[in-house]
């Protein structure tokens, strides 16, 4: 009996606008390119205002729809008027929040000034983006992404005010699935081990001049499944998790870790 065949609708976005912060480079970058490939049209939103804009240039020349906009998560008015001008242009079905940034150090070595700043942005960031976009949701349903990992369950090494920030992200997840289920709003968030962006390669710059080659090595092998994750490899579960073929998951933190949890040894 041969096999049916393959639905050309699975995993589609046709139709759907989603906002995604932090996509101007990374992960959130793949995100955007894979979502927008998926028919969605996307919206790009980023500190970094040039690299913002050139991601969606990127997007817009082969064939997709984007825009960008420059915003600083940390900064709710900044948060609320980007909201406000996307649900100007359409309403808003999608939600990924990616924006974070990383830290190395345990709670000695930790300062005030990396602690907040890592609340400032991972955190507060994150809640004032669900705070907005629950609200554009709420009559309507939706779908949130948030970008945890597995920092925020794990014990890993010197990454006390990261793992503390992850941890905190999972919980909010779990609060908003549960909170606005009535209103049809599902939550998940995605919680990558190690993945090759440009952030390990400035920290393999800058901490390991002339060795980085080797320490790439070194740091892939740490991962059972002997190398880092790649961006798209992330992308490609969020869309699963963003699509009406998800419909019946929320309130659930997906290890994408190759192996770590499990296999770690």
């Amino acid at each position: 009996m041969s096999a049916p065949p393959p639905n050309p609708h699975l995993f589609r976005l046709d139709g759907k606008t989603a906002l995604v912060t932090g996509a101007a480079s990374g992960i959130g970058n793949a995100i955007a390119r894979i979502f927008a490939s998926a028919g969605a049209e996307i919206f790009i939103v980023d500190i970094d205002a040039v690299a913002a804009r050139d991601a969606a240039s990127a997007i817009t020349a082969s064939g997709g729809k984007a825009t960008s906009l420059q915003c600083d998560i940390t900064h709710q008015p900044q948060v609320v008027e980007t909201f406000r001008a996307v649900n100007a242009s359409r309403p808003l079905d999608i939600l990924v929040n990616n924006a974070g940034v990383s830290h190395i150090g345990n709670v000695e070595t930790t300062t005030a000034t990396d602690f907040e700043r890592i609340f400032r942005v991972n955190v507060a960031g994150m809640f004032h983006c669900l705070q907005s976009g629950v609200a554009a949701m709420k009559d309507r349903g939706g779908v949130i992404l948030n970008m945890a990992s597995i920092a925020g369950s794990a014990a890993l090494a010197d990454r006390f005010a990261y793992s503390m920030s992850k941890g905190a992200v999972i919980a909010m997840t779990l609060s908003v699935a549960r909170d606005y289920l009535k209103h049809k709003i599902r939550c998940n968030c995605i919680s990558p081990a190690r993945v090759h962006t440009p952030f390990v390669d400035g920290y393999l710059k800058k901490h390991y001049p002339g060795r980085e080659e080797e320490m790439f090595k070194v740091l892939s092998a740490s991962q059972p499944i002997g190398r880092m994750g790649q961006p798209d490899e992330v992308a490609y579960l969020a869309l699963f998790l963003c699509s009406e073929q998800a419909g019946f998951l929320t309130g659930v933190d997906y290890p994408l870790d190759g192996g770590f949890f499990n296999l770690h040894g």
